[in-house]
């Protein structure tokens, strides 16, 4: 309770860290939030196996887009601890199994990345439903951007795999793409 200088004292939400809260979650959508931040860790994880196996291969330029993106995914998983924290609930870290660390070529591992990025993009789009379902209209607020800049990473996976698709696993091809992702130019073409 917090004195307001009254004699009424005033009574503050806690949650279960002992932390002020404005208004409690839903159940449902905080597991939601918590199995998210998981699948952001195992984004992090996954991409970093995957700079390690195209840094074996010295192509470094796909090496430092992978590492680049798993320090995102891991900035990510730091979002949403922050919003948690701020929302008065504890953060639960759950375990994170080791990533996959065997591909047969930079296509399959373009088609994972793709397939992880629209997986994300299903949680987010998901969370997002069960908030405004629950009127958690922070949640929504806190979701927007994150979602607008989710499909903006499915493009941009969507435009590398289609780059490597077209190379055709050709040595020379991948080294032009790999140069490129070395001087930080991988986004798709703009037409607005």
């Amino acid at each position: 309770m917090i004195s307001t200088g009254s004699s009424t004292p005033t009574t503050v939400s806690a949650g279960p860290a002992g932390r002020a809260m404005a208004q409690p979650m839903e159940a449902a959508l905080l597991e939601a939030l918590q199995q998210h931040l998981t699948m952001e860790r195992k984004a992090s994880a996954a991409y970093f196996a995957m700079a390690i196996w195209f840094a074996e291969r010295e192509l470094r330029g796909f090496s430092h887009f992978f590492k680049h993106e798993s320090r995102d995914e891991q900035e990510h998983a730091g979002t949403f601890a922050d919003y948690l924290i701020a929302r008065g609930q504890t953060v639960v870290l759950q375990d994170v199994p080791a990533p996959a660390q065997a591909w047969q070529s930079p296509e399959e591992i373009l088609a994972a990345s793709f397939q992880m990025e629209a997986d994300v993009t299903t949680s987010l789009q998901q969370m997002y439903a069960m908030a405004e379902r629950s009127g958690d209209t922070r949640t929504t607020v806190f979701l927007d951007p994150l979602v607008d800049n989710q499909v903006n990473s499915e493009n941009t996976f969507a435009h590398l795999l289609g780059r490597v698709r077209f190379a055709q696993n050709q040595p020379a091809a991948l080294l032009i793409i790999d140069g490129e992702l070395s001087d930080g130019k991988h986004d798709p073409a703009k037409l607005a």
